[in-house]
């Protein structure tokens, strides 16, 4: 397995903390684990210990730590901010990848399945961003959201987890404007369709959706996990300190075909 070595100039990271909600599975454990190649110290947090458990045999023996939260649950993004800068010694990077879905039509969805998502998505996003911000204001951060094309487009089965997505830029921009004079920069990604557990999830409960992705993906392929490692260090890194308030999408050019 690929390591971090040292050198690597404006995406060194090395000595850097960092934080990757969601980070047990999926996108999230790419983006901590190329975090963690380009030198950070990393915490990740998921509802599943076991997942969790899995996930630190993936990550470097020693330098990762994981967390069980429930983000959905409001006092648990500022608990688990305050159990990773104990763990840590402080916080630089944030990666706001915790998410879930309900698929339904939006006249079949219940209050409590919009308010579970919106809470897990959004809410938990926006609490840990703040209980964040005080421990990286001295010293500047990152904070990293994770949208989707679904930031973008409508879909009649993600209604809840589209709005949720959809407003997740609109608080990058708004963290990203009020916090620029404390060296904080904001941004956030917006993955396509991507071959995880929720991607294939969705791919067999919608039907066609398999062909109509590959035909729209200039790339002709459904994305991977580890395509995020890249995305992830370049804007945790220097390297992008003069970039805040935007949202990259990583889809393969599928936002860009009609």
């Amino acid at each position: 397995m690929e390591r971090h070595v040292s050198g690597v100039g404006s995406f060194d990271l090395s000595g850097r903390m960092a934080l990757i909600t969601g980070g047990n599975g999926g996108i999230g454990l790419s983006m901590a684990l190329g975090l963690q190649k380009a030198g950070a110290r990393v915490v990740i947090a998921g509802r599943s210990a076991a997942k969790g458990a899995q996930a630190l045999k993936v990550l470097q023996a020693g330098e990762a730590h994981f967390i069980e939260a429930d983000l959905s649950q409001a006092a648990s993004s500022r608990a688990l901010i305050e159990a990773s800068v104990r763990h840590l010694g402080g916080l630089d990077i944030l990666v706001n990848n915790a998410g879930m879905t309900v698929r339904k039509r939006p006249e079949r969805l219940s209050h409590e399945e919009w308010d579970t998502v919106l809470r897990t998505n959004l809410t938990s996003a926006f609490l840990c961003a703040q209980a964040a911000h005080p421990h990286m204001k001295a010293r500047g951060g990152k904070i990293i959201n994770t949208g989707s094309m679904l930031s973008i487009f409508g879909a009649p089965f993600a209604a809840a987890y589209a709005a949720s997505k959809g407003g997740l830029v609109q608080l990058t921009k708004s963290l990203a404007a009020a916090w620029a004079e404390d060296g904080i920069q904001v941004n956030a990604i917006l993955p396509g369709w991507i071959d995880t557990d929720m991607g294939a999830s969705a791919r067999n409960q919608v039907a066609g959706l398999n062909e109509r992705v590959l035909a729209r993906t200039p790339a002709g392929r459904w994305g991977k996990s580890e395509d995020f490692e890249g995305i992830a260090v370049f804007l945790a890194s220097s390297a992008s300190r003069f970039i805040t308030g935007t949202a990259i999408p990583v889809d393969g050019g599928y936002s860009m075909s009609g």
